[in-house]
């Protein structure tokens, strides 16, 4: 077993630690904030999925940006960023033009790295570190804190209510349609958005893989051009009406397991990702042209 695979199996304790946690953590966001949240890449993609969460539970505006197109001239009560090594320079970069001008809060896996300096607080999810390049279970047990900060969502199921739906996710096996194909599209709609962009990402990571993201209404507006036999479109969350009949209609295998958590089925495509670089013979551990942090000069 990879040392990946081995991780993305310890997420459903992650986010139960990670909800345990939350509930007694100060430096969360407040309901009515005006909150801004920014990573670079797959935290990126979890500050996607957070905003839109934190605004379906009212909680206040909430947007997300890469760290990089920041829009610094913005007003915010709170900056949250997303870094699990705690030295991307573009997020600290960030860090460092907001101080003293706006609270931020960090959520890293590193004690021992620059962020803890540059965030005015930090919560440390140290316990889900990985040794992967790839991230897994780092990411999703970030959303998992930040989600159990926002208390019941309507419509949205419990941090400890999708660890149980990622019990299974970690070992049933993947259908054959899936694990066959050629390509994938990964769509989402509000939160789950962000994690079709993240699957998408883990398998053009880990695998090489030809995938794509988008918001499950955009699929119709050209992406199906590229949906037939032998490809997938896996959907995150509940399934637009009408959608499977459009994906049947062009003779492609549709996944929509929507009485699972979304981030339950993130960990399906993360589990998909290591299948396919194994099968293809790459290192899912040491993903091509990919190193655990981005650091520039």
């Amino acid at each position: 077993m990879s040392r990946t695979a081995a991780e993305i199996a310890t997420q459903p304790a992650c986010w139960r630690r990670a909800a345990e946690f939350a509930a007694d953590f100060e430096g969360l966001p407040q309901p009515g904030e005006r909150v801004a949240v920014t990573g670079c890449g797959t935290s990126w993609f979890m500050a996607i999925a957070y905003a839109a969460l934190r605004e379906a539970a009212g909680q206040g505006e909430t947007d997300a940006f890469a760290s990089s197109e920041f829009p610094v001239g913005r007003t915010y009560d709170r900056v949250v960023a997303i870094t699990r090594s705690g030295t991307t320079t573009e997020v600290l970069d960030l860090l460092g033009a907001v101080r003293g001008k706006v609270p931020t809060l960090a959520l890293t896996a590193d004690p021992k790295t620059p962020v803890m300096e540059a965030a005015d607080t930090v919560a440390v999810l140290d316990f889900a570190d990985e040794e992967s390049v790839v991230q897994t279970r780092f990411a999703t047990t970030a959303l998992a804190f930040l989600r159990a900060g926002l208390g019941d969502i309507a419509g949205v199921k419990s941090v400890a209510e999708a660890a149980l739906d990622a019990e299974l996710a970690v070992t049933e096996p993947l259908p054959d349609a899936v694990v066959g194909a050629e390509q994938w599209t990964f769509l989402g709609r509000g939160w789950t958005y962000g994690l079709a962009l993240e699957a998408g990402l883990k398998m053009r990571e880990a695998a090489g893989a030809w995938t794509e993201s988008y918001p499950a209404m955009e699929y119709r507006h050209g992406p199906i051009s590229i949906t037939g036999p032998g490809r997938v479109a896996w959907m995150f969350g509940e399934l637009p009406e009408g959608l499977a009949g459009d994906v049947d209609r062009v003779g492609g295998h549709l996944v929509a397991r929507q009485d699972a958590d979304p981030l339950a089925e993130l960990v399906r495509a993360q589990r998909l990702a290591v299948a396919l670089a194994e099968a293809r013979g790459f290192d899912p551990d040491r993903p091509r042209n990919l190193t655990r942090s981005v650091i520039l000069a």
